[in-house]
Formats: structure tokens, C-alpha cells, sequence
């Protein structure tokens, strides 16, 4: 291997806090760029981990703390607290899929997904849910998935909150996520407090740029340095372009590094292991299975995909609402959620952060209007609502496909049946926004003015045109793709996340859902794993 240089720290952001990256990496930690190694150099380890986000993380550390040599593999650059400036431009570039740039096929959904060592745990706004109890049994009854009942799945629960210090958060909300609290007290709508993966808060607002005081108990600062602690090794900027397939065994995996402009630098690595386990999320995990021409008897690959369709509703307040500083969401509501598990599309209710960079994309419009509404930020307030797809037969969700370079193409279309929801979800958003005392409110469409009153707002998200790309549909929520259940027709991925057409490849992620979960997915992704990893040890006879 050559000696690549010498990580340079900058002067961090918040004085007095460590970088546990930076004491790892001068204790000696097993962590390198890819370019580091000569062009052709083989690495080998007793488990490939294929991705270090919620799924990849969780399983090295299980897997190292057992004695297994783990070779984890990420696509992205490492980062730390180090790095971290509160600044939009410089995280969306460093720590984003595609700069925070990644979007549906048509344009008409854009996607905020993590890309670096910790993956999107590190860039999350950190609320941490259960899956409901509603997925996990409609999962059984229309997947055959088995051993995920809510009593079977609870200790797992358990477990990864207490490791991630899981808890709802106890500081008084900030300003904006206050609206949605006195809006649907106002009318009679239940809320509640969101659980968050945070020890010692500072209560910045700024966790989507990466946490600087270390506080987000992301993969970042938890499992990938108590792995690394473990002999693990770490390659990043490392992207898994084909998986080494023989019959039914996955030999190795194919690696191109990634330069400092995260374009191929020319070289190839090439990593072997006995067993592989896949963690790099529903949109690059069927890509890669994809460009491995991976066994698909059913062509179920990169089918079924999901992302909790979201649409935002903005709301002018005559106070200030500094909707950028404090726990970015920390107020929820499922009143709309479960009315109908297989009916009308439910939603969760929940608040964003409003960022300036981020705002000015998705307050929609140009010109002087635009000007004049970003203006106004600190007395502008969102809700957002999370469609829940996947429980309809009219909600099949989308798919991957490859483009001729071999990236994902993410196909999903907003239908009928979703359109219904995005008008529902606006109209319960103006009534509580107004509720709660705006004085103008917004929805996400290019058409859409700012209405006065309620019965304005009604008559005209009423009125509001379907049509492709005039309305903001967004997503943080990246799921399925690689289904699990026991139903062949449906799945590729058993219950113990084994992939059913290959005898040592595991699939421990978000893509394994068969429907979209209806909640924010991170602590369904930890559970999952800690779940499926130890079960990976007792077939292994490491228990």
C-alpha cells in the first residue's frame, strides 16, 4: 500500500470538542482512502460490509466485537466533527448523493440521501421511531415475513436505543416545531414528542451539515470507531461497482476508487471475504446487483421502492421563527396516519428545518416573488407530511434501473392515487398552520399563492392542477428495492436478510422493506440489523 497523506485537521468549528475520527486515526486505526492501495491490490477480511450507514455500522460493530475481520466499504469520503462548519454548501458537497442534488427520473422528486463514512446517520435530523406495529403485521400477512412481530422485534428496539441514547427530547420545542404543537392542539388533533439519537444536545438546529459537537449519536461516533477499535478495516471512497459472482457465491466484490473530486481515479481494488453483507440502501444496493447481473428469477431487483412522498406547507407568522436554530424536529403527529392501513394514503405530520440553501429550493417560484418570500425566513414556518406508500395496490412505488454508465435511475411516479394524499396533506396543513395563528399560508405548488384565510386556502388547493414537476414532492426516506419475506414471487431477501438466489450474500438495510414504513426509518434500520446480525453469528457458530 502506498502512504497516502496525512489527514489535516482544521480548526474546529465548537472549541474543547474531540474528534473521535481524528484519536482513532492517530491510534492507528485500519482506515485508508482507496486510492491509498496500488492499482489491483487484493484485500481480504472474514466479512465484506458493503456501505457504514445505519445498516453497514450496526453490523460491523456486532460482527467485530464477536472476532470476525471486518472490511467495511464505503463510497463516500470520511468526515468528522472536525469538518463540520454548520455550512449548507460545504456539507451538501462532502456528505450528500449527488451534492443534495438526487432526483426521480422525471425530475419531480427530489431525494436528500448520505454519502460519506456514517452515511445518511450522519446528515439526519435524528428522530427515531419504531416501525409501527401496522407495518410490521401487514408485512406478515401480505410478505410472509417471519420473526418481525412487534413482540419479536421490541428487545432489538431496545437494544440499539439504549446504545444510540434514543429518547424523546426533552428541551421545550423551538418556535417552529411549536406551530404544529398549538395548531393541532387547537384542533383537536393528538401530537407527541419525537425520540431522538442525541447525548448532550447543544440544540444548534443545524444537524443536516453534520453534527460538530458530536452530540448525534450517529455511525460516525458509535459503532464504526468501536469496530475499527476491533481490527475492522475501513476503505472509503471505495465505490462497490460489481459484485465477483460464481454460482451461487459471491467471491469478492469490485472496487473503483474514487479520487478527491469523487470521480474514478483509474484504479480497481479487489475485496474477498467468505460472506458479504450488502448495507448500501435502496437506491445503490439494486444498482449494484444490477450491474452484477446478480440471479433474479423473478426480475424483482430495484422493484418496489419506496420514499414516503413528501410535501411541505409553508406559513407566514407575524413573530419570529428562526425556523433554522433548535433540534430541527422535535413535534409529530400519526393522527392522519392510520386511519386506513390499505385505504387513502395516510401521513405523518412532522416540522423541517428551514435553512436558507434548502429553503430557497423548496419555497419553488423565481424573480422578485422568490426574493421577497426567502425575505421573510425568519417569520416563515413549514409542516411537512409523509405520505405512507406501499399499502395499496394502487401504491406498487417505483424502481431502479441503470443508466449506460452504470449509476441508479430512481423511476417513481407520482400517481392519482398519491395526488389524492398530496391534496389531503396540504389542506390539514393550512388548517393547522392557521390554527395556530399565521397569517398567510403557502403549499408546495408552482401555481399556489399565499392564502389569508382558511376558507381561501380551501377553495384553492382545491383548484391546484396535477401535473408533473408543479408541485415540491421531496424525500429523506429511501426504502425497499430488495424485499424481504419468504414469498419468492414477491422477494428477494428471506427473513434472516439472506439473499435468496446466492448462499453467502445478506442484505441488512433499508431496502429490505417490503412497503415503506410510515416513519421516519433510521431506528428500523438499527433494529434490523442488530437483529439480523446476530443472527448472522449463530449461523456462522460465533454466537
Amino acid at each position: 500500500m502506498q502512504h497516502s497523506e496525512q489527514r489535516q485537521p482544521h480548526i474546529p468549528l465548537v472549541a474543547g470538542i474531540s474528534d473521535p475520527v481524528l484519536e482513532g486515526l492517530s491510534n492507528g486505526w485500519q482506515a485508508d482512502e482507496a486510492t491509498a492501495f496500488n492499482d489491483g491490490t487484493l484485500l481480504e477480511a472474514d466479512v465484506i460490509i458493503i456501505g457504514t450507514g445505519a445498516g453497514g455500522g450496526t453490523t460491523a460493530e456486532i460482527l467485530s466485537k464477536a472476532g470476525l475481520k471486518v472490511l467495511m466499504l464505503e463510497e463516500g469520503p470520511l468526515k468528522s466533527s472536525n469538518d463540520f462548519r454548520m455550512d449548507e454548501r460545504q456539507a451538501y458537497h462532502d456528505l450528500y448523493q449527488e451534492s443534495a442534488g438526487r432526483m426521480s427520473k422525471d425530475g419531480a422528486m427530489s431525494i436528500l440521501q448520505g454519502r460519506c463514512v456514517g452515511g445518511t446517520t450522519v446528515i439526519n435530523w435524528t428522530s427515531s421511531f419504531r416501525t409501527p406495529e401496522p407495518t410490521l403485521e401487514y408485512w406478515h400477512n401480505e410478505f410472509a415475513v417471519q420473526g418481525f412481530s412487534p413482540a419479536e422485534m421490541a428487545p432489538w428496539f431496545e437494544t440499539m436505543e439504549q446504545r444510540l441514547s434514543v429518547a424523546p427530547w426533552q428541551v421545550e420545542p423551538n418556535a417552529n416545531n411549536s406551530v404544529l404543537a398549538r395548531g393541532a392542539t387547537q384542533l383537536g388533533i393528538d401530537w407527541h414528542v419525537i425520540p431522538r439519537n442525541v447525548s448532550g444536545c447543544w440544540n444548534l438546529g443545524y444537524c443536516g451539515t453534520g453534527c460538530p459537537t458530536n452530540a448525534k449519536q450517529s455511525m460516525l461516533v458509535t459503532t464504526i470507531p468501536e469496530a475499527l477499535n476491533h481490527q475492522s478495516q475501513l476503505v472509503y471512497s471505495a465505490r462497490a461497482e460489481r459484485l465477483i459472482i460464481e454460482g451461487k457465491k459471491v467471491l469478492g466484490v469490485e472496487i473503483t476508487a474514487l479520487n478527491k473530486d469523487y470521480q474514478p481515479s483509474g484504479k480497481t481494488l479487489i475485496a474477498r471475504a467468505p460472506h458479504i453483507v450488502m448495507a448500501c440502501g435502496a437506491i445503490n444496493g439494486p444498482a449494484l446487483l444490477l450491474r452484477s447481473q446478480a440471479p433474479d428469477p423473478e426480475r424483482r431487483i430495484g422493484k418496489r421502492t419506496f420514499f414516503h412522498p413528501t410535501t411541505f406547507s409553508f406559513a407566514e407568522f407575524s413573530d419570529y421563527i428562526d425556523p433554522y436554530y433548535g433540534a430541527p424536529q422535535s413535534i409529530y403527529s400519526d393522527h392522519f396516519q392510520w386511519q386506513e392501513v390499505s385505504g387513502k394514503a395516510g401521513y405523518k405530520l412532522e416540522v423541517p428545518p428551514l435553512h436558507p440553501a434548502l429553503t430557497s429550493v423548496l419555497l419553488l417560484g423565481h424573480g422578485h416573488h422568490h426574493f421577497e418570500d426567502i425575505s421573510k425566513l425568519p417569520h416563515l414556518h413549514a409542516i411537512i407530511a409523509l405520505l405512507r406508500d406501499g399499502f395499496h395496490a394502487d401504491s406498487e412505488g417505483g424502481s431502479i434501473e441503470l443508466a449506460d454508465d452504470g449509476s441508479p435511475i430512481i423511476d417513481y411516479a407520482i400517481n392519482d392515487y398519491l395526488w389524492d394524499g398530496v391534496r389531503r396533506s396540504w389542506l390539514t396543513m393550512a388548517e393547522i398552520q392557521f390554527a395556530a395563528g399565521a397569517k398567510a399560508v403557502r403549499p408546495s405548488h408552482v401555481d399556489a399563492g399565499w392564502y389569508r384565510t382558511i376558507d381561501e386556502a380551501r377553495h384553492a388547493i382545491n383548484q391546484l392542477e396535477f401535473r408533473s414537476n408543479a408541485f415540491t414532492a421531496g424525500s429523506a426516506h429511501c426504502m425497499g428495492g430488495l424485499a424481504m419475506g419468504e414469498d419468492k414471487k414477491q422477494c428477494l431477501v428471506d427473513s434472516q436478510g439472506k439473499y435468496h438466489y446466492l448462499d453467502n450474500l445478506y442484505v441488512f438495510d433499508g431496502s429490505v422493506f417490503p412497503t415503506s414504513i410510515g416513519a421516519n426509518p433510521q431506528l428500523s434500520i438499527y433494529a434490523l440489523a442488530c437483529k439480523q446480525a446476530n443472527t448472522l453469528l449463530q449461523t456462522l457458530g460465533k454466537a
